[in-house]
């Protein structure tokens, strides 16, 4: 109890102090978080990209993963579905991860094992654990939903929204707040710092590069980093393409075991 009185006066603070505002800026703090939403995971109806993750541990030891994402939007700001199918290494090759992603009720989430042949379910509560051995969590691949916290906006500077945001439920989740800077540009998320209950920083998601695809502003690097070990993931996506046309049957629970070639070949420039 005390902690969160000390974090919620934390922000209390932040949130007194005056901002220069421009006549452009965006104030209502739920507008600001329904922009960002929609530009980090609702670009176009659909979309594929081709990652390459790099895994750095504390001693400098290096992992590599190559993997490619579907996505499909039932509506902008609703339901989606996503498919990660993995190539590289051989360790990891032929395993997908699927997730029908749900606004009102817990994602449902699924991976395939090939090595055991095995389709595992994962539960809500594994959605902040290791999405395969990164510092990447399951749940920055499909997004956080934004009805899981309160937001108060911080800071407008010259460059960036800030906002402040507590998760309503700690118990499911093992940050006490987080700070996020959005890019009033593009209004994509460009840095999140994650405190601890003790109210220590020890994680950050920063956003490296940005390109325009098809007219979209998106990101095309990121890096996550363990502030307290110093180890690190990042990621590099290539090959975006958006609105496609993919059906809902390629995110069937057939596609873990058969994944959809014809949507994983990589497109023709």
């Amino acid at each position: 109890m005390i902690k969160q009185l000390f974090t919620t006066l934390v922000i209390g603070l932040t949130l007194s102090t005056p901002v220069q505002l421009n006549a452009a800026d965006l104030t209502d703090v739920n507008e600001i978080v329904k922009q960002a939403n929609l530009a980090s995971y609702y670009q176009g109806a659909d979309g594929r990209s081709e990652a390459r993750m790099l895994i750095q541990d504390s001693q400098g030891r290096q992992q590599q993963r190559q993997f490619t994402i579907l996505r499909r939007d039932y509506e902008d700001g609703g339901d989606q579905q996503f498919l990660v199918a993995f190539s590289r290494p051989a360790d990891v090759r032929d395993t997908v991860f699927l997730v029908e992603k749900h606004t009102q009720k817990d994602d449902d989430r699924w991976l395939y094992l090939p090595g055991l042949d095995l389709v595992k379910r994962i539960s809500a509560g594994d959605k902040r654990t290791s999405f395969v051995g990164s510092h990447y969590f399951y749940e920055d691949v499909s997004g956080r939903n934004p009805e899981e916290d309160q937001h108060k906006l911080s800071d407008i500077t010259a460059e960036n929204y800030v906002l402040d945001n507590i998760p309503k439920d700690a118990s499911g989740v093992e940050f006490s707040r987080y700070r996020v800077w959005i890019d009033k540009t593009t209004m994509l998320p460009v840095k999140t710092d994650y405190y601890d209950t003790n109210d220590k920083l020890y994680r950050r998601v920063e956003v490296l590069e940005t390109e325009v695809i098809q007219g979209v502003p998106t990101v095309t690097k990121s890096r996550v980093s363990d502030l307290v070990s110093g180890a690190s993931t990042t990621m590099e996506f290539r090959f975006i393409r958006y609105d496609l046309g993919m059906d809902s049957v390629v995110f069937s629970e057939r596609s873990l075991r058969n994944p959809p070639r014809q949507w994983l070949k990589r497109p023709a420039s």
